[in-house]
């Protein structure tokens, strides 16, 4: 007989491989079938759009008025130009958020990306073909250099600079290749459980797994929102009542759940007091708690199963929000001894 589960089935491994310097390959399983693709596809929008990185995002040449002119002396014509400069990759030094570069090259002269480096800007792709001018040529520009995320059209752009600027696309992310595969993984002779296996590949403006730290840490904060809903109190035409639940055990000190030293210093540097804020968490929020290691983790979950209220226990009625709201009033009383 099938069992009949009464929540999901709880992610417990992850692996990272460095396939290179600027790849990586993100394992986590075993998840229950859909849960898999419901976190891969927005984890992998947010990698595009949610990862900080530069571009250049509007050029001034000496002599060019738009951007199907051409320059004296430099093999390529300005629309060449602007291409092999958004190619290359800048990043801004001394957490600066825009600069106005200005560059000056006398010829004969192949210009690369490791020519544009200065005080102001790391180049990240030193490698990359710019432009190449003869020997009679003289070639002067400034770039603005901005600091963003995602893509910015330059019609948008094109309102905020200087009229002799021409305005460029804002390509900002990093992030080169973020893909992911589903798989198959066997759990207690059940097939059915998933694999997610994340590819991410960065320009060298920021390690892929930063980037993938990025992109979790940004769908935590978008999803923070939600917890607004804990303190929105639903009407009913019933007399409220105290609930009958009998509070005791939940408004233990955690002193009393005999916790080894490791796991009640995490507990108690995460600002956790009481029992009941334990029964409160679910799983996945205590697992979340800084430094909390997985032999504390389930020292804490076998604690609470002992006592009869595990964590993520789930509370009738109203139970819940009186318990938080009495934990709370007990913390504003230590705070205020």
């Amino acid at each position: 007989m099938k069992s009949i589960n009464t929540s999901a089935h709880m992610p417990t491994e992850i692996e990272v491989e460095n396939i290179s310097k600027n790849k990586i390959k993100v394992s986590a399983y075993p998840f229950e079938s859909g849960f898999a693709v419901t976190l891969a596809h927005p984890l992998r929008r947010l990698l595009f759009s949610s990862t900080v990185g530069y571009a250049p995002v509007a050029v001034k040449i000496d002599g060019v008025t738009h951007e199907f002119d051409s320059i004296r002396g430099m093999l390529e014509d300005v629309a060449l130009f602007i291409i092999n400069l958004k190619n290359i990759r800048f990043k801004l030094k001394n957490d600066v958020n825009r600069a106005v570069l200005n560059y000056s090259f006398s010829g004969p002269k192949e210009i690369l990306g490791v020519d544009l480096e200065n005080d102001e800007v790391e180049i990240v792709t030193p490698d990359h073909y710019f432009a190449t001018i003869n020997e009679d040529a003289e070639l002067n520009f400034s770039v603005i250099i901005e600091k963003g995320i995602g893509y910015v059209p330059s019609e948008n752009i094109r309102e905020d600079i200087d009229a002799e600027y021409i305005a460029l696309d804002g390509f900002f992310t990093p992030v080169k290749k973020a893909i992911y595969d589903i798989e198959n993984v066997l759990v207690e002779d059940n097939p059915n459980f998933e694999k997610i296996v994340f590819t991410v590949e960065t320009d060298g403006l920021i390690s892929p797994i930063d980037a993938f730290k990025n992109s979790m840490e940004a769908m935590y904060a978008q999803m923070s929102v939600f917890q607004g809903i804990l303190d929105i109190k639903v009407e009913t035409n019933e007399v409220e009542e105290e609930t009958s639940m009998e509070f005791t055990k939940l408004l233990q000190s955690i002193e009393d759940l005999n916790l080894s030293a490791r796991s009640f210093n995490c507990l108690d540097r995460a600002s956790v007091k009481f029992v009941g804020e334990l029964a409160l968490m679910s799983e996945v929020e205590l697992k979340n708690l800084k430094n909390l290691g997985k032999k504390s983790l389930e020292e804490i979950k076998q604690a609470m199963e002992d006592l009869e209220y595990p964590v993520g226990f789930e509370f009738l009625d109203d139970s819940a929000e009186v318990l938080r709201k009495k934990i709370q009033d007990l913390k504003s009383e230590m705070n205020e001894g």
